[in-house]
């Protein structure tokens, strides 16, 4: 494969969503389903970014609000707000976003690594910053969303309900 090939080559289908206004990315083979905000259980003792769970068809999800979790306000307008319910580490989480966006097919050109410093940016999460039409967007490493002590804590939330 010459280099204009592996630029061109497809790394696959992204979900954009947006929070506060910016473009986020992660890998569909990641998403399990998106679904309408619905009823939240909220639970005492749980980190600030947990919102709390739901049960969807019969299993409970803990349920993470990125806004909190990226350290920005509450949004005012829910009407275009999502649950996306990903696998992270083999277990169902659901990603509160404020929308939406778009199913893309990606290809490696892209997609550029994120810059090397950017201060109180937290770049082990992103995995790069791609283009879409005119936007650019996020990609995010799903996996490092969450440090393991605030996995551990959402699985021990998942046992003790």
């Amino acid at each position: 494969m010459n280099v204009a090939e592996q630029e061109n080559a497809s790394i696959g289908k992204l979900i954009i969503f947006s929070v506060s206004g910016e473009d986020f990315a992660v890998d569909i083979f990641k998403v399990c389903e998106v679904i309408t905000l619905q009823e939240i259980t909220h639970l005492p003792r749980a980190p600030e970014f947990v919102e709390g769970i739901i049960n969807l068809r019969g299993e409970i999800i803990p349920v993470i609000c990125l806004r909190k979790r990226f350290g920005l306000p509450p949004l005012e307008e829910k009407k275009d707000v999502r649950i996306i319910i990903v696998e992270i580490n083999k277990h169902k989480v659901g990603l509160i976003v404020d929308a939406v966006k778009e199913v893309f097919d990606s290809n490696k050109s892209q997609i550029q690594p994120p810059p090397p410093k950017l201060a109180g940016v937290r770049l082990d999460l992103i995995i790069g910053v791609g283009r879409n039409k005119e936007r650019l967007f996020v990609l995010l490493d799903l996996e490092k969303v969450l440090s393991t002590d605030e996995k551990i804590a959402l699985e021990e939330l998942k046992v003790e309900r």
